[in-house]
């Protein structure tokens, strides 16, 4: 093997409810009813390839930040410092990294090797089509440090509270056939504030995509304010 580069090939590409970046959870867990679906691809679709997999409750995915392969700087200005303060992009979990790889921790809901081998998780924090490269189960009792020290992540950001309109609620309950967990799931991503760390104008509406919906959106006084849900 040369050790001067690398090539990966995807073992599939994972499906979730982000068709764009902005919106997704800055971390992952933070958004439970976020789900996404992994169809293995061959050669790597063979049930004894899982075999075992099922016994643990989360795995890691090891996956390729597509959407911003080869553009990297030396600091990066991460939103939990306001988006001013800068650090060492090693310091940081920027997407913007020189090889342009990127590791989750996510819930296993299910292992389905009926047809080739579909992975089901909960709490995933990635763009619809992300490649994944790796999959390591997670291990507790190596895994779980309870005196790590977080630097300036340290502890959870302040939560919004999330309010839906009428006309917004409606939507939704019109959807509960096919995205029964839609509501959950716009509260827990608009909880943790996607907008941009410098804004701050009450007035100004916003958008977030998920599934195919245009959820709209406005904040002010610690709450979030969902105007409208529309088909994208």
């Amino acid at each position: 093997m040369n050790t001067d580069s690398f090539s990966l090939s995807p073992l599939g590409h994972l499906a979730t409810p982000f068709p764009d970046k902005f919106g997704i959870p800055r971390q992952p867990s933070l958004a439970p009813h976020a789900t996404g679906t992994l169809r293995l691809l061959p050669p790597y679709d063979r049930p004894e390839a899982v075999r075992g997999l099922d016994a643990f409750s989360h795995v890691w995915l090891t996956f390729v930040f597509h959407q911003t392969g080869g553009q990297w700087q030396p600091t990066v200005r991460p939103p939990r410092l306001g988006g001013n303060a800068r650090v060492g992009v090693f310091a940081s979990r920027s997407p913007f990294r020189p090889n342009s790889l990127g590791l989750s921790l996510v819930e296993l809901a299910g292992v389905d090797t009926t047809d080739g081998v579909v992975l089901h998780f909960r709490g995933v924090d990635l763009v619809d089509g992300t490649p994944i490269v790796d999959i390591k189960p997670y291990i507790p009792y190596v895994e779980s440090l309870p005196d790590a020290v977080g630097g300036f992540a340290s502890s959870a950001p302040p939560r919004l509270t999330v309010n839906f309109s009428t006309a917004a609620r409606q939507a939704i309950e019109r959807q509960a056939r096919h995205h029964p967990e839609l509501a959950a799931l716009i509260t827990e991503v608009l909880a943790q504030d996607p907008r941009p760390a410098y804004a701050g104008d009450p007035a100004r509406v916003y958008g977030v995509r998920l599934y195919r919906f245009d959820v709209k959106f406005r904040v002010a006084d610690g709450c979030a304010f969902v105007d409208s849900l529309d088909p994208a």
